[in-house]
């Protein structure tokens, strides 16, 4: 099988498309086509030796990329019940999905509902766990509460957008005007350009910032969170320093990693199904042609989701 692996930390060109061996299958695995894997921003930042994606991975180079995955079960282990051969799946894993095989343990994946496509339930669940454990587990959203939603046209933002405004918030979204009006169909209620420093100081205060940017980023707007009000930042590398000056302004702050949860991703498919919520796919590209998708990835302006075509038939 056909796998993207990166042999070495550095820039995209170090994602190298390989032969390799398919995994054995142990008794409470499952083997997977792999019609589609979500491209995200810590697999950039993991291939590029930053965070703690690499720091997990450094010295099991070389490495397969990819926490997102979605196909149909070629086969199951002999323990497993749940999914059989011809089934289609989607969860999220460890790293490996850049693969055309990829066994994984059964109960790390949902079974996708015959109205949801491919593209979609690939595109789910990473960004949609994230976005919804950092508005609820995290963030603690309540109804008829405000919050700031920054890159808001990303594949996390957009769905966070959504979510929140399901939950009953008031939807302040940030991102740059072209994004504007996708962003008003999805829901959002305020949408301001990030650019213009004095629109986004004249928003009216929040109670929670949901803040998938970081950095600089993330401390400027702080400003515009209620006193006590609550910050949620989603980028690792930075989080450190977010949540320093947060708490320096009387702010509760704290940092997230998502965590893998298969009723969560059921609830977040069904909603799918239900057409509750809307899965943007950007952009889809070869296997082969992960790196195109990586440089992408790292601009920091993909609406919605990328993903990498395996097989579909």
């Amino acid at each position: 099988m056909k796998q993207l692996v990166i042999r070495a930390f550095g820039d995209a060109d170090q994602l190298a498309l390989v032969e390799a061996k398919s995994p054995t299958l142990a008794t409470n695995e499952v083997r997977v086509k792999m019609h589609y894997a979500g491209v995200n921003p810590v697999d950039a930042k993991t291939r590029a030796g930053l965070g703690w994606g690499a720091a997990a991975i450094k010295d099991d180079l070389p490495w397969s990329p990819g926490l997102e995955l979605m196909g149909t079960v070629l086969e199951s282990g002999a323990e497993v019940s749940i999914h059989q051969a011809g089934d289609r799946v989607f969860g999220l894993l460890s790293g490996g999905c850049y693969s055309e095989e990829v066994v994984a343990p059964a109960n790390a994946l949902v079974a996708v509902p015959s109205s949801v496509n491919d593209e979609v339930a690939a595109g789910l669940a990473l960004a949609g766990t994230t976005a919804w454990q950092g508005l609820t587990v995290h963030g603690n959203l309540a109804a008829g509460e405000r919050v700031l939603i920054s890159a808001a046209a990303g594949g996390v933002g957009h769905l966070a957008v959504q979510l929140a405004k399901d939950l009953g918030a008031t939807v302040v979204a940030l991102a740059s005007p072209n994004n504007h009006e996708f962003l008003k169909e999805l829901g959002a209620d305020e949408v301001v350009d990030y650019h213009d420093r004095d629109q986004v100081r004249a928003i009216a205060p929040v109670d929670l910032l949901l803040d998938l940017v970081g950095g600089e980023s993330g401390c400027q707007l702080l400003s515009v969170v209620k006193p006590g009000g609550r910050v949620i930042t989603v980028p690792t590398i930075t989080a450190d320093g977010v949540i320093a000056a947060a708490k320096a302004a009387g702010l509760e702050a704290r940092g997230m990693l998502k965590d893998n949860d298969t009723q969560q991703l059921a609830m977040l498919i069904k909603a799918v199904a239900e057409q509750r919520l809307t899965v943007k796919i950007s952009q889809v590209y070869p296997l082969a042609q992960g790196a195109a998708a990586h440089r992408q990835i790292e601009t920091g302006h993909t609406r919605g989701k990328l993903l990498l075509q395996g097989a579909t038939d």
